[in-house]
């Protein structure tokens, strides 16, 4: 497998991925279609084509729909033109209707990755004296008496 270079359209990836829509299209666009290795059979050899194929995955993924599945009633298609008419502005950018569509490149979803998915970890609320020094303490003392309490 060949692997691209996206070098050129970072800066256009990065201009779709400021606007407040699913990017999951114009990433598709900008992808080179189908490769032998995506393995979709059809009774005709598809290759190089940019177009949805309508297999629902960039609908499943949204965050927005998963929380207001209601917006899915205005529609019964499942195509990424659907996604971007029933989600428009309220899209939360968290990228998942790109990195879920197949014809979207691998290089691009790593982009995607690597770039734009901000990692973060919750915060932990502070130790308190009992967290940093007692329970230690206690542990340690029930686990001796856990021990004899074995032995007998």
């Amino acid at each position: 497998m060949k692997r691209r270079d996206i070098t050129g359209i970072q800066k256009v990836l990065d201009k779709v991925f400021e606007t407040k829509e699913p990017p999951v299209a114009r990433c598709r666009l900008l992808s080179s279609g189908l490769e032998a290795y995506h393995r979709i059979y059809t009774d005709r050899e598809v290759t190089a084509d940019k177009t949805c194929i309508a297999c629902g995955n960039c609908v499943d993924s949204c965050a927005v729909l998963r929380r207001e599945p209601e917006r899915l009633e205005r529609t019964e298609q499942r195509t990424s033109m659907a996604l971007e008419s029933v989600v428009g502005k309220d899209c939360e950018q968290c990228y998942s209707c790109a990195l879920a569509c197949p014809m979207t490149d691998p290089e691009i979803k790593e982009y995607i990755v690597n770039s734009r998915i901000k990692e973060s970890l919750p915060r932990v609320k502070a130790l308190s004296q009992w967290d940093k020094y007692y329970a230690p303490v206690v542990a340690f003392i029930c686990g001796i008496l856990i021990g004899l309490f074995l032995q007998w």
